[in-house]
């Protein structure tokens, strides 16, 4: 296994009902489905790199950027081990296309209910809870936007 941890942030971008996914080409997890995301760069904050992985990946704009969750990411086979920050955030403008062939090969408009069953490990850990904190993930959680509604209102 390698022995230390890398941290990676996903970017969950809501358009109404739907998310934005890409399927992953080239890269640990190829063939699986998950948000745009990559690795934390020396000084960026989380919310600018989710910025830029969006905007990277698929060529939209995000605003309204907020944290969701953090995972726990082992991937065993791959002897990876990742600290996923979860981002989310709204879709502004631009037409997804794949931005990167060399990491991608598919970008599309999901809705929750329909969503892939390949799933990447890190984004399947946040949809079935395996995540911290617990309540800030799960299916019926991010589908509803249930989390970000309670945040915003204690900070409120």
């Amino acid at each position: 296994m390698v022995s230390n941890p890398r941290v990676g942030v996903g970017i969950i971008i809501r358009r109404a009902d739907e998310i934005l996914l890409i399927r992953r080409n080239g890269v640990h997890g190829a063939g699986t489905w998950s948000t745009p995301g990559g690795h934390l760069d020396p000084g960026e904050t989380p919310d600018a790199c989710a910025r830029r992985e969006g905007s990277e990946e698929t060529g939209v704009e995000v605003g309204n950027i907020r944290f969701r969750a953090v995972t726990n990411d082992v991937f065993e086979s791959d002897d990876r081990h990742y600290i996923t920050l979860w981002m989310e955030g709204d879709y502004v403008r631009g037409e997804p296309k794949v931005g990167a062939m060399y990491e991608m090969s598919e970008v599309g408009w999901f809705k929750w209910e329909a969503l892939p069953t390949e799933l990447f490990l890190s984004f399947a850990n946040l949809l079935e809870g395996r995540c911290y904190p617990p309540e800030h993930g799960g299916l019926s959680n991010l589908r509803a936007g249930v989390v970000y509604q309670a945040i915003a209102a204690d900070v409120g």
